[in-house]
């Protein structure tokens, strides 16, 4: 990626519309400047932007973040071998289709993918973690997948296929609980020797046990 992106340039590489971005740069809700009539954009400024919008191991984590295994049910860990994106989280919203409150599979499947085309979850070291607030629910609810290979086409911010994917869906009321879950969950998986555990699990029980044990060690 070039050092200065034009207006075009950043369109194609945060894969949103062009109008998107002038609209983000008008509102000053990106940072960018302008030469002459024209929009410009510093790549570290971008990157900067795009690490504090998708990465939640940047947010401290409090004593009374909540545990993984206090939202995390056995039931809700899966081993997929899924090829593509699109597999993989229609997978996870499966599991999730049954939450209480949601008026269905759809208005979960609907949430998720507007959120994934705002811009990837895909947060870097093969990890992923589509996440959603719904006025529908009451509690936080989570789905842990790890795949047996790399998804290729998930287009995460370090270009590394995928093979952990997290689902958080939570109510529109628990923003500081479900920021604290994001960051809990990103800090424990920066441990690269767990993600090897998970990338050699052989089944879903295996993956939950690994997961849990390795929370209260955090």
């Amino acid at each position: 990626m070039k050092d200065i992106m034009t207006l075009e340039e950043l369109a194609e590489y945060l894969r949103v519309s062009e109008r998107t971005v002038y609209d983000w740069a008008n509102k000053g809700k990106i940072p960018g400047g302008k030469i002459g009539t024209s929009w410009r954009f510093k790549r570290d400024d971008i990157e900067n932007w795009v690490n504090q919008k998708l990465s939640p191991r940047l947010q401290p984590v409090t004593s009374n973040a909540p545990s993984i295994s206090s939202v995390l049910l056995p039931e809700k860990t899966v081993l997929l071998d899924c090829t593509t994106k699109d597999e993989a989280l229609n997978a996870l919203i499966n599991l999730c289709s049954d939450i209480p409150g949601l008026s269905g599979r759809k208005e979960l499947a609907e949430a998720v993918f507007k959120r994934e085309k705002l811009m990837s979850t895909g947060i870097g070291l093969s990890i992923a973690v589509p996440h959603v607030r719904l006025n529908s629910v009451n509690e936080i609810h989570m789905a842990f997948a790890v795949n047996k290979s790399g998804i290729e086409d998930y287009e995460s911010l370090d270009n590394i296929p995928v093979r952990i994917l997290v689902l958080i869906v939570a109510g529109k009321n628990q923003h500081a609980a479900y920021i604290q879950l994001l960051s809990r969950i990103a800090g424990l998986l920066k441990n690269e020797i767990l993600r090897e555990r998970l990338y050699n699990c052989k089944s879903s029980k295996e993956i939950y046990d690994i997961l849990i044990e390795g929370d209260k060690k955090s």
